[in-house]
């Protein structure tokens, strides 16, 4: 990968943060001393940056140079279908945005009992079959607390992207799923109703919310994907 290669996968980076709400053109000025106008110009293609600042903003954001580096086929890293039942463990924000896992964007990998992925049926829309299936997040204490006793304080969950559809997996079931919540992701059991998404927890303790969702928005979209396993800590 040469200088111009690598300019433009740091610009197309930043724009995805920022349009994922993660970073801002406010935000990198206050990081890295740039004034907002000149980093608002190279992140609109209007002027490049010098080898330098690039530095300046790869240490403000903790990216690295491999983070930019072309990636691979899927297959090299987790084939689909894997038997060997490998899934990454990553960010809420990873797991909820990046179509295709970076390495490193991946925490550790969790290895799953041979055979354990092949069986899961898939229910997705058109966009989200192109997304890497299966990885996996961990649920802090408070993120566990309206889902427990299903779900317990630094549980493992398997995420399966590539069911992000309302209906049932099992019948007279209703399927968990990873819901999107700012730049994280909240477990809940989830029905569509008149325009919006109901999100109910398990605990009872706590309350059902309601989104309300724009008439060009589909639920999926605000669904990471399902529950698929719950590896809690004993």
């Amino acid at each position: 990968m040469n200088f111009t290669q690598m300019h433009e996968r740091l610009r197309l980076e930043l724009l995805r943060r920022v349009q994922r709400g993660t970073a801002s053109v406010s935000l990198l000025a206050r990081q890295t001393g740039f004034g907002q106008a000149h980093l608002s110009n190279f992140l609109h293609g209007r002027r490049q940056l010098s080898l330098e600042a690039m530095d300046r903003i790869l240490s403000a954001q903790h990216l690295t140079v491999a983070d930019l580096l072309p990636i691979l086929p899927q297959a090299r890293y987790w084939p689909e279908g894997d038997s060997s039942g490998a899934v990454p463990l990553v960010s809420h924000a990873t797991a909820l945005f990046e179509p295709v896992i970076r390495p490193g964007a991946v925490q550790l990998m969790l290895h799953l009992p041979a055979g354990t992925l092949e069986a899961v049926r898939a229910r997705a829309s058109n966009v989200r079959r192109a997304w890497q299936r299966f990885v996996a997040i961990r649920i802090s204490a408070g993120e566990a607390l309206p889902m427990e006793p299903l779900v317990l304080p630094e549980a493992i969950v398997l995420l399966d992207r590539h069911y992000n559809a309302l209906a049932p997996y099992r019948p007279n079931r209703p399927n968990l799923y990873a819901v999107r919540h700012g730049s994280h992701l909240a477990l809940r059991y989830a029905e569509f109703q008149a325009s919006r998404l109901i999100l109910r927890p398990h605990n009872i303790a706590f309350p059902i919310e309601l989104i309300a969702l724009a008439p060009e928005e589909r639920p999926g979209e605000w669904l990471a994907g399902r529950v698929a396993l719950i590896l809690n800590e004993t």
